[in-house]
C-alpha cells in the first residue's frame, strides 16, 4: 500500500484546456487533476490525451510544486485503455480513477498500471455510485498503490435516483462511509465538491463537516475554494503546539510507567494521545 498523501486541496481543470490548467498553481491547491472525464466534453477526449500532458509538462516547468495527476475515464467507458495508454509516459505523479466499485475491478486497475509500467505512481480511487458505496471496504482494502479515495456526491445521488440539497444529509451516510473506508485502508479520504461557486460559506461549512468525519481535504472546482481548505484542514499553529506538548507530557509518563498523566489540568490517556499525533499528521509533520 502507498502511503497517504497530504491533500487538503484538489483543483480540477479541464484536459483539453492548458490554459486554464497553466493558472491553477496561482491558488496553490496540493494537487492539480487533469480532467479527461466529466471536465472535458466527449468530442474533445481523444484530442485532450496530448493536450493534458502538455498542460502537465507545461506545470511541472513551472514552479508549481504540488501533485499533478490525471483523472482518466471511468473503467468500464470504452476510453479507459487508451487514457492509460496516454497516462504512462506523461509527467504525471498519479493516476485518478473514477466509478471504483469492486475490489477485482482495483486488481484489474493495478494489474493494467503494473503492465504499462508505473506501479510506483499513486492512484486516487473514485467512489461515487451506490455499489461503489457499499463495496468502499474491501475495494480500497484490496489496493497496493492507492493513497487517496475521493467521495463524488454528484454521481452517487444521480445513481441513487436522489435530489441533492443544500445542507447534504442525502450523502450522510455515503460520506462517512467512504471516510471510514479510507481509514480502514490506510487513504486518505477526500470529500465531495461543493458546485456552489460563489458561495464561500456553504464550502466553508461543508469542508467543517468533512473535517469532523475524518475526511483530509475536498475536491475543488474553482480555485477560491482552495484557501478555505487549506485553512480549515491546517490546524492552527497553536493547536499544533499544543498536541506536541501533548506528547511530550504522554512520554515521560510512559517513561515513569504510567498510561495516563496530567495534561496541563486535563487526563491524558491513549485516545487523546492518538487525536494528538493526527494534528501534527494533518499539519504536514
Amino acid at each position: 500500500m502507498s502511503q497517504p498523501v497530504r491533500l487538503r486541496s484538489a483543483l480540477f481543470a479541464p484536459a483539453n484546456r492548458p490554459d486554464l490548467a497553466a493558472k491553477m498553481p496561482r491558488s496553490d491547491p496540493d494537487a492539480v487533476i487533469l480532467d479527461l472525464e466529466d471536465g472535458t466534453p466527449p468530442s474533445a477526449k481523444a484530442e485532450a490525451r496530448g493536450l493534458a500532458t502538455e498542460a502537465a509538462a507545461g506545470l511541472r516547468d513551472g514552479d508549481y510544486r504540488g501533485l499533478v495527476l490525471l483523472r482518466v475515464n471511468a473503467p468500464d467507458s470504452g476510453l479507459f485503455a487508451g487514457d492509460l495508454a496516454a497516462y504512462a509516459p506523461g509527467p504525471f505523479d498519479g493516476v485518478v480513477v473514477p466509478k471504483t466499485e469492486t475490489a477485482a475491478q482495483v486488481l484489474g486497475v493495478e494489474a493494467q498500471l503494473t503492465e504499462l509500467g508505473v506501479p510506483e505512481r499513486i492512484i486516487i480511487w473514485g467512489i461515487e455510485s451506490v455499489r461503489g458505496v457499499v463495496e468502499a471496504v474491501p475495494a480500497l482494502a484490496a489496493s497496493t498503490q492507492g493513497a487517496a479515495a475521493y467521495f463524488g456526491a454528484e454521481d452517487y445521488i444521480a445513481d441513487l435516483g436522489g435530489r441533492r440539497t443544500r445542507r447534504g444529509e442525502e450523502t450522510f451516510y455515503a460520506r462517512t462511509q467512504v471516510s471510514m473506508a479510507c481509514r480502514l485502508a490506510g487513504l486518505t479520504a477526500i470529500d465531495q465538491v461543493v458546485t456552489a461557486i460563489k458561495d464561500d460559506e456553504q464550502f466553508r461549512a461543508d469542508a467543517r463537516f468533512a473535517l469532523d468525519v475524518g475526511f483530509g481535504g475536498k475536491m475543488c472546482v474553482h480555485p477560491s475554494q482552495v484557501a478555505i481548505c487549506h485553512d480549515l484542514f491546517t490546524p492552527p499553529a497553536d493547536a499544533v503546539d499544543r498536541a506536541r506538548r501533548l506528547l511530550e507530557c504522554y512520554d515521560e509518563a510512559l517513561k515513569a510507567g504510567r498510561a495516563t498523566a496530567n495534561f496541563e489540568g486535563q487526563m491524558i490517556d491513549g485516545p487523546l494521545v492518538a487525536q494528538a499525533r493526527q494534528v501534527l499528521d494533518r499539519a504536514g509533520e
